[in-house]
This record gives C-alpha cells, sequence and structure tokens, in this order.
C-alpha cells in the first residue's frame, strides 16, 4: 500500500505511521519529498482492509491506496497523473517533447563543443555525452572519464543545455553528480542494484536504460530501487532488446512505450540510435516513437561520424540532425497538440 502523508505532516505524524505498520507486520518506506512523504507499506500481514482503516485513520495521513503491482512507488496505482521531471530549464512528462543529443563519446573539447552548439540550434534541449564507456570488449574506447565530464561541463557553461551522462560505478557518483545534471544509468548496469540504491541517494535526475534481455517487469522494479532509496526523478529509456535478429543492432520494442505508459507515471523515451545502430532507420523510428506516446528522444550526432571513437554507424551527421528535427515537427506537433500543449 501506499500512504500519503499530508502537506506539513509532522516527523512524529510520519514516524507514527511507520511504528504502526510494524506493529501490523509491515515493513515502512518512506520517501520525503518537497511538499509531501509518501510512506510504502509492504507486507501481507493480516486484514489487508483492516490495516489500511487502521493507518487511514492516523493523525497526518491523506490518503491509504493499494497497490496489487510488485513495483509500489513506480506504478500508475499509487499515482494515476504522470510524474514531470525538471531537467535543467525544461519538464519532461508533461506538455514538452523532449530531444537529448549529442556524441557517443566525449572525444575533445573542439567535437563536443561543435556538437553541443548544433544540436540546441536544431532544436534540442539536453546534451548527451560519454565520459564512460561500458565496452563489450577491454580493447575498444574506454571513455575520458573525468576528462570528459570537464568538458560536457564547459559545453553546458558555454550553451546552457542540462548535461546528462553515464556512471557505472558506485565509486563514481559522486563525481558524475558534481559535472552533470542528470545521471544515466546504461543497459548493462540496469540490474546493478547497489549502483541503483546509490543513485536514488543523489538529488539528480536518472535516466534508466533497460536491459539487454529483461522484461519490463524488471525494468519497472529496477527503478523501484532508485526510488525506494529516496529519489522519486526516475525516467525510463527503452533502447531496443536481444533477439535472434541481427540485421539490427537490437529490436526496438516499440510496444515498451504504451506499454509503460499504462504501467507507470514515470516519463518514458527512446534511444533509436542504439535501438537500431543504423543512422538510415533513426528517423522512421523516432517518428514510431513519438507515434506511440513517447515524452522523448535520445540520439547519438556526431561532427565526423566516421572518424568517431566508437558507434559512428549508428551516430547522426550534424546536417543530417538539422534535417531530422524539421521533419518531426508535424509528428511533434500532433504530440503537443494531444498533450493539450
Amino acid at each position: 500500500m501506499i500512504i500519503s502523508m499530508k502537506p506539513g505532516a509532522s516527523k512524529q505524524e510520519i514516524d507514527h505511521v511507520c511504528e504502526r505498520l510494524q506493529e501490523l507486520g509491515y515493513k515502512s518506506h518512506p520517501i520525503v519529498g518537497t511538499e509531501r512523504t509518501v510512506i510504502g507499506g509492504i507486507g501481507s500481514g493480516g486484514n489487508k482492509e483492516a490495516v489500511m482503516e487502521s493507518i487511514a485513520a492516523a493523525p497526518g495521513v491523506e490518503s491509504v491506496v493499494p497497490i496489487s503491482q510488485p513495483f509500489k512507488f513506480v506504478s500508475k496505482e499509487s499515482k494515476p497523473g504522470k510524474t514531470e521531471i525538471k531537467l535543467g530549464k525544461h519538464g519532461l512528462g508533461g506538455k514538452e517533447f523532449i530531444i537529448f543529443a549529442g556524441p557517443c563519446s566525449v572525444e575533445s573539447e573542439e567535437q563536443v563543443i561543435e556538437t553541443a552548439i548544433a544540436v540546441k540550434k536544431a532544436g534540442a534541449q539536453i546534451l548527451r555525452g560519454g565520459a564512460f564507456k561500458p565496452r563489450t570488449s577491454p580493447y575498444d574506447f574506454q571513455g575520458l572519464e573525468e576528462v570528459g565530464l570537464k568538458l560536457l561541463a564547459n559545453a553546458r557553461e558555454k550553451t546552457g543545455m542540462a548535461v546528462c551522462t553515464e556512471v557505472m560505478s558506485t565509486e563514481d557518483v559522486s563525481m558524475v553528480a558534481e559535472y552533470s545534471d542528470i545521471l544515466q544509468i546504461g543497459a548493462r548496469n540496469m540490474q546493478n542494484f547497489n549502483l541503483l540504491k546509490r543513485v536514488g541517494k543523489t538529488n539528480r535526475p536518472v535516466m534508466l536504460k533497460r536491459g539487454l534481455s529483461s522484461t519490463i517487469k524488471e525494468f519497472l522494479l529496477s527503478a523501484e530501487y532508485i526510488v525506494t532509496s529516496g529519489n522519486p526523478d526516475v525516467f525510463l529509456c527503452e533502447r531496443g532488446i536481444r533477439t535472434f535478429e541481427t540485421y539490427t543492432r537490437n529490436t526496438l520494442d516499440i510496444s515498451a512505450v504504451p506499454v509503460l505508459q499504462e504501467l507507470t507515471h514515470l516519463p518514458v523515451i527512446v534511444d533509436p540510435s542504439h535501438a537500431t545502430g543504423k543512422r538510415s532507420l533513426i528517423p522512421s523510428m523516432c517518428k514510431a516513437s513519438i507515434a506511440a506516446g513517447a515524452d522523448g528522444l535520445m540520439v547519438e550526432v556526431h561532427p565526423n561520424p566516421e572518424k568517431a571513437f566508437s558507434d559512428g554507424p549508428q551516430s547522426l551527421r550534424l546536417p543530417d540532425f538539422a534535417k531530422l528535427m524539421q521533419d518531426l515537427q508535424p509528428y511533434l506537433n500532433l504530440w503537443k497538440s494531444e498533450r493539450g500543449g
């Protein structure tokens, strides 16, 4: 069950509800927000209806909602409306469609600045770029690490764009959070539970990518780890899953977008670059993602993909990205009209 406390509920009232839950055989998971505290009651002790009535009568309680899904806090049962997450000057999950764009890997100051200026001019709101790169082969380029983070922060200063970059280990969370605005959890780390709990203790929004072979239930339970650790600002990224098909890098599970929109209040974006691995397919998959109800897109862009340190074949050239943004406008206009924007 999810217990919403009244705005301004005292610490004594919150502690009393947690103690009462424990007395009734439930574990309590309080999450303190800016306006109110929400408490998750996890367990199956006693008569559930009687337990809910008892908790609802406690001082400071506004509402008690039963949750049938295994993912409690991220379920739409706990919050029927959409969560809107502040990303720099923009809001994801509301009436604004958010485009994340930038290079797979940060390679140099010239590369990242040129890309940031170009994608912002074309209409992207968030700069993405990898300072730490999880690679299948240990011999591939692993990223510039802290130097790359500093280059991204410099690009933010020059363009005003919020920065999204990946964090790969618990030891690096504080450093990455110092330089970036949004923490990315990559597909390979979707079930790195220590890392999920660690980013859950930060005050940075977290983008969680779906694992290569993960079910939607597993995806949402991973998001639950972050939220129950104290960070409600989580959004999901469908980036394709591994199937028997080899023509594309992965198989974009476009049906995951409306499924997630039915199950969770968290915003959902799509990464067609990693899903397809082919720049020729990215425009079509962007349009399909918008039509499926995504809240945003993440697209890899590079000034010279042929010389990219990583993922050149799936990176759009700067003019191609500008053209893509123009081609997407009719789809985005329809999306905004449906959202009331």
